[in-house]
């Protein structure tokens, strides 16, 4: 394993910043299409989602890929990444900055290294969460390199709580943070991450929105709750996880997970 990491950051580092180049060279200006879900999908989601897959094979030739556009049963290898192609679609299709490409590295089902980089805000964060995996290697969350944490403030009016548009009901009852609404799954979980957000919520994201991010919020200390009655993790090979939502709530501590928890329950 004492190659193995620095390959894996490297590969992300160098991927998705080439990938990057292209895409925003595209924001805005491709057609966006809804999908079955209701989501939207351009050219570029499709073309990022290739891109990423094939170079995955080319490095990583024995690992699985699980991806948003194409490939949505879990295989059997002992390591698979999952892929958000570009996370934050509708933002990435009107022209707004926050989206990016989230990736996030499983081994035997459950997320031990996430990757997010979101080009037009020149910011790539990345964690590794190895606790129960049995692997060894680096720990900690990063911001371009600099090590995150959460914060450990008390909720109040200058503090944030970040919302999905499908949670906005949150916003008819009196909550101790103000509420923003980004639009971007894994950047919600990585705002609480950095220090910046005290918790968030987010209603349907699938796998994919959450998988990079997941161990990024853990490794830099802050909590992470599952609303479905099964756990999160480990994923079952063979199992279909394209329309499989995972309602969650994040915060940067548990006792506040103790307090934004029926706050959220009361609006869904």
């Amino acid at each position: 394993m004492e190659t193995f990491w620095p390959e894996v950051l490297s590969f992300c580092q160098s991927t998705t910043k080439a990938i990057a180049t292209e895409l925003v060279a595209q924001s805005a200006k491709i057609p966006a299409q809804r999908k079955a879900d209701g989501s939207l999908v351009t050219a570029a989601d499709q073309w990022s989602d290739q891109e990423l897959r094939q170079r995955i094979a080319v490095q990583f030739p024995d690992h699985g890929v699980l991806t948003e556009e194409t490939a949505h049963i879990f295989p059997a290898n002992d390591w698979c990444w999952i892929v958000d192609p570009i996370d934050g679609t509708t933002n990435f299709a009107r022209g707004i900055p926050i989206w990016g490409i989230s990736l996030g590295l499983l081994y035997r089902g459950t997320p031990v290294f996430g990757f997010l980089h979101f080009p037009l805000l020149q910011q790539s964060f990345w964690g590794y969460w190895l606790e129960n995996s049995g692997l060894t290697g680096p720990h900690g969350a990063f911001l371009n390199g600099e090590p995150i944490q959460v914060s450990d403030a008390e909720p109040s009016q200058n503090h944030l709580f970040n919302l999905c548009a499908r949670s906005a009901g949150i916003l008819t009852n009196p909550f101790p943070c103000k509420l923003r609404l980004i639009g971007v799954s894994s950047y919600n979980l990585a705002l609480v991450a950095l220090g910046a957000a005290l918790g968030g919520t987010e209603k349907t994201p699938k796998i994919w929105d959450i998988a990079g991010a997941w161990p990024i919020l853990l490794a830099a200390g802050g909590e992470f709750l599952c609303l479905r009655p099964e756990p999160l993790v480990p994923l079952t090979p063979g199992e279909n996880y394209g329309d499989r939502p995972y309602p969650c709530i994040t915060a940067s501590r548990r006792e506040l997970m103790e307090q934004f928890k029926p706050l959220v329950l009361a609006a869904q």
